[in-house]
């Protein structure tokens, strides 16, 4: 693959509930890289009308995206980048958006055979006969916003007033919420990059939940790797991984998270196009043990940016419009 060169533009910040944490990611991305010798410049994004002048401004080559959640991770910038025609690391604008909707990713599991925990939607209008519409699921049940990261909003719900309160604080975050049965099981995340897998992470919260807090409080998860599996098994889990991404066409680095139950089955959770950069992210992890250094995966991911749009086509080769066919009357019989 051609090395990346020119002016790399590292895209952080943004406007979603993950603001703080894309800060750190592009920071920790932007040392790496500068020193591997790279020309680099910051760009804090701010309000989402603001991007692409902060941006052009910028006279960047190639951007290497340290956003997470809403605007940076659903194929709003990756959207906006094919526009100025700049390379980005990360998926497509169409596999960004797919992977950051959780209904419509889980959708795609089914239709492609991986597996993932049954599920249903709620919104406002849903409360009012939640009783009725959750009677066949049972509890414990998950509560998430249909489109946040890092678990904003995330709850886990053992009954039905504790449910409809979660789904009234997931509400604020989005219009509409995902409620899926709660799978007792070992929590592994897997890293890809350019579709190959580099390894796997298992992932013990101390709460029993792997919530925004449990995320980014010091001390509060275990990690464990690789996961305490079975080599057969571990090598299943990391090929379902695969499958899960190749099904939301995910490109460059990605993390795919599992439940590994003991009864022997595998359900995916979600993947994560744009997965945490802090120096102590799940991905540096996971690369760190496969002896890939922290600046060295930053300059892999930034070998995979490309456009994935249609390229620009010339004038001369431009699809010519047909003449109006000639209409011929055909004269009933009789």
């Amino acid at each position: 693959m051609k090395k990346i060169g020119g002016r790399i533009g590292v895209l952080m910040g943004g406007a979603s509930a993950e603001r703080e944490v894309s800060l750190r990611s592009g920071d920790g991305v932007a040392q790496a890289l500068e020193s591997l010798g790279h020309e680099v410049v910051r760009i804090v994004l701010d309000r989402p009308e603001t991007f692409a002048e902060a941006i052009v401004k910028a006279r960047i080559d190639v951007a290497f995206l340290a956003l997470h959640g809403r605007y940076g991770e659903d194929g709003c910038v990756q959207g906006l980048l094919e526009l100025l025609r700049i390379p980005y690391t990360g998926s497509s604008v169409l596999a960004s958006a797919l992977a950051m909707d959780k209904l419509k990713a889980k959708e795609l599991f089914r239709l492609h055979n991986v597996p993932t925990p049954p599920y249903f939607v709620a919104d406002e209008s849903t409360l009012e006969g939640l009783a009725e519409t959750h009677e066949s699921f049972g509890f414990p049940a998950v509560v998430k916003p249909r489109r946040e990261g890092s678990s904003v909003g995330l709850a886990i719900a053992k009954d039905l007033p504790e449910l409809a309160a979660g789904i009234r604080a997931a509400l604020d975050h989005d219009d509409s919420v995902l409620v899926e049965r709660f799978v007792k099981g070992m929590e592994v995340h897997v890293a890809l990059l350019g579709g190959r897998v580099l390894g796997a992470i298992e992932v013990c919260p101390k709460s029993g939940v792997y919530d925004y807090a449990s995320k980014y409080t010091p001390g509060a998860t275990e990690y464990v790797a690789p996961p305490r599996l079975p080599t057969t098994r571990l090598r299943g889990v990391m090929n379902l991984a695969e499958r899960a991404a190749k099904a939301l066409g995910c490109t460059g680095a990605c993390r795919v998270d599992l439940l590994v139950t003991e009864g022997e089955n595998e359900y995916v959770l979600e993947v994560n196009t744009l997965p945490g950069m802090t120096r102590t992210s799940l991905l540096p992890k996971i690369a760190e043990q496969a002896g890939i250094d922290y600046p060295t995966l930053c300059d892999l991911i930034l070998d995979q940016a490309r456009l994935h749009g249609p390229q620009e086509v010339a004038p001369s080769s431009a699809v010519r419009v047909a003449a109006e066919p000639k209409v011929t009357r055909v004269r009933r019989a009789g």
